[in-house]
């Protein structure tokens, strides 16, 4: 037996029960230690990344919604604020489910950079735009706004929202089951998306015109750069050609090379721009036509009012109007009654009056020139700037720059404005249609409220004499007033008010309803030679003279209630086209293409 070798003994082998007892509380807790710290990494890496993922979905969809009022608005000054929204909102959906359907139906065809493209197709809007809008008289008010957005518009919010269905691919909801993680980013894009839509609409339009970022081109070119901020790409290269584009010859960029190559456009048409701003009601502009002589305010895809430019051989204390409605508004002081006879002669300059809605100022200067003190209430600052400066409203007045909704409103609560005015003349078109707010019954309510006891109120409304919706103003106004007489501005042919099953032509037109308080009928009395203030205009259109009868407009019993104005707005839709039409024929479709 071979002797033992020294270290070799019983004690060297392993002892199971000592190798356990040491290593036991030992060795779980290292193993714990390596295991635990990893996960609870990961798990952080995994919740950070979903958080940046999710805020790139959330930026990008409120972009795709911002762009919603950006397109709208860059279509208005070519074909007016209502006809580009007849197709918006479906345009929108369409968008924002296609991009959802094409993900999950044709995502494995579709390879994911293509969002990398957004970007410069974003640049390219306005370029686009400016070559449609050339052919904005061939399309017309109901396909040029479709088409014009269905290759701009449309795409981009397609694009947007894929982009948000790639970027939220890669988030893990599994942990909700299922059904949320195939159709909840789906589900929550399309109310996200609604939300912000109307959201960023408000403070949009409460900020157009504060300066260069807050115009048309300004917010598309800022759109565009948080495109290509979110989505990098070396192709954003070839931005550089549609931004050149817009930076030399786009005359919508209101900078001072492209006015200057929007005059030169417009001086071939004889037509000549004097200044322009984007504001809150529209886009604004002043042009001068230098064959004919005359200068006109611009609001979007419509006029607010016109006068002469050459001097008058008439010796006129006022400007010569281009439009007679201006001066048949003015005959509110010609209104008198029998009992009105037997009274002393108030005289001029012992007299009030409220002009609501501004234009160019042709109303309230004639008022003013009689030494009436007026006030005037215009909502948009732009305009009344433009009226001061460019048709040479005078400074003699009150001027309130509010919204006349609000202005009556808290009139009516302070009982020093009851029975304020003996004249208030209502005169709000702009932009291609009545603001519905201030024909409800509660404002007309308003405006009787503010009147003397035999004051009277010139309420002019433009729009499609033949539509329901000249009924439904007359009877909201007739509801408060007992007594009013109703004139057009030139002669027409109608007979009455169209419904579904007697349609009639297109009757666009002014009418004036003037009114009073009390029942007692009322006539005008001639004009003198003092009322005409040397203008020739008034001469020939003071007096009113194309009365509508009484009973034109039936005895509907419809009103407009302040909420509850759907009905009108459903009508001006129609009108509005019809307006588009008239005002191509006014002034060249060049001057309307070219803002």
């Amino acid at each position: 037996m071979a002797p033992k070798r020294p270290g070799r003994s019983s004690a060297s082998k392993p002892n199971k029960a000592a190798t356990a007892t040491v290593s036991t509380p030992s060795a779980p807790a290292p193993t714990s230690r390596t295991s635990s710290l990893p996960s609870v990494a990961i798990q952080s890496a995994d919740a950070q990344t979903t958080i940046q993922l999710l805020m790139k979905a959330l930026e990008l969809i409120v972009l795709g919604a911002a762009y919603s009022t950006i397109s709208q608005l860059c279509l208005s000054p070519v074909y007016g604020s209502i006809p580009p929204s007849l197709h918006h909102s479906r345009i929108t959906m369409a968008a924002v489910f296609a991009a959802w359907l094409g993900k999950s139906a044709l995502g494995s065809y579709i390879p994911n950079d293509v969002v990398n493209l957004l970007p410069i197709f974003a640049f390219m809007i306005p370029p686009i735009q400016f070559f449609l809008f050339q052919y904005s008289g061939e399309m017309g008010p109901i396909y040029g706004p479709l088409v014009t957005e269905l290759v701009t518009y449309f795409p981009l919010v397609a694009l947007s929202m894929y982009a948000v269905a790639v970027v939220t691919e890669k988030v893990d909801l599994s942990r909700f089951g299922n059904r949320v993680q195939n159709s909840g980013p789906a589900i929550a894009t399309y109310f996200v998306f609604t939300a912000t839509e109307k959201l960023t609409e408000n403070y949009i339009r409460q900020n157009i015109g504060s300066g260069l970022i807050f115009t048309r081109s300004g917010l598309q070119f800022v759109a565009a750069t948080f495109y290509a901020l979110l989505l990098p790409s070396r192709a954003v290269v070839f931005a550089v050609l549609p931004i050149l584009h817009s930076a030399s010859v786009n005359v919508h960029v209101p900078l001072d090379h492209t006015t200057s190559v929007l005059n030169d456009t417009l001086h071939v048409h004889n037509y000549s721009l004097v200044v322009r701003q984007e504001s809150l009601t529209g886009y604004i502009s002043v042009l001068d036509n230098l064959q004919d002589n005359f200068r006109v305010m611009r609001c979007d895809h419509s006029l607010l009012g016109g006068e002469w430019t050459l001097p008058s051989k008439y010796e006129s204390r006022v400007k010569e109007p281009i439009y007679s409605v201006f001066t048949l508004l003015e005959a509110v002081r010609l209104v008198e009654t029998e009992s009105g006879k037997r009274q002393p002669v108030i005289s001029d300059n012992q007299k009030n009056a409220l002009v609501v809605g501004l234009g160019i100022g042709t109303t309230p200067s004639a008022l003013i020139a009689h030494g009436i003190q007026t006030t005037t209430i215009e909502i948009d600052p732009v305009v009344h700037s433009f009226a001061m400066q460019y048709f040479a409203l005078p400074t003699n007045h009150t001027s309130i720059i509010e919204d006349a909704a609000r202005f009556v409103d808290r009139a009516r609560l302070a009982s020093s404005e009851h029975h304020s005015y003996n004249y208030i003349i209502h005169d709000v078109f702009t932009g291609g249609a009545e603001p519905a707010s201030l024909f409800t019954q509660e404002f007309i309510q308003g405006l009787s409220d503010l009147l003397k006891p035999e004051g009277v109120v010139a309420i002019n409304y433009a729009g499609d004499l033949s539509l329901p919706s000249a009924g439904l103003v007359v009877n909201t106004i007739k509801s408060v007033f007992p007594t009013c007489r109703l004139f057009r501005e030139e002669t027409g042919t109608p007979t009455g008010p169209s419904s579904a099953d007697q349609p009639l032509s297109q009757d666009f037109t002014n009418m004036v309803l003037f009114c009073r308080k009390t029942a007692e009928p009322f006539s005008f009395r001639a004009v003198a030679e003092a009322d005409c203030l040397g203008s020739q205009a008034r001469r020939n259109h003071l007096q009113p003279k194309h009365e509508i009868a009484a009973e034109f407009f039936g005895d509907g019993t419809g009103l407009l209630r302040r909420g509850k104005t759907e009905a009108l707005q459903r009508w001006q839709r129609e009108s509005a086209v019809g307006h588009w039409r008239i005002m191509r024929k006014v002034l060249p479709g060049v001057v309307w293409e070219n803002w």
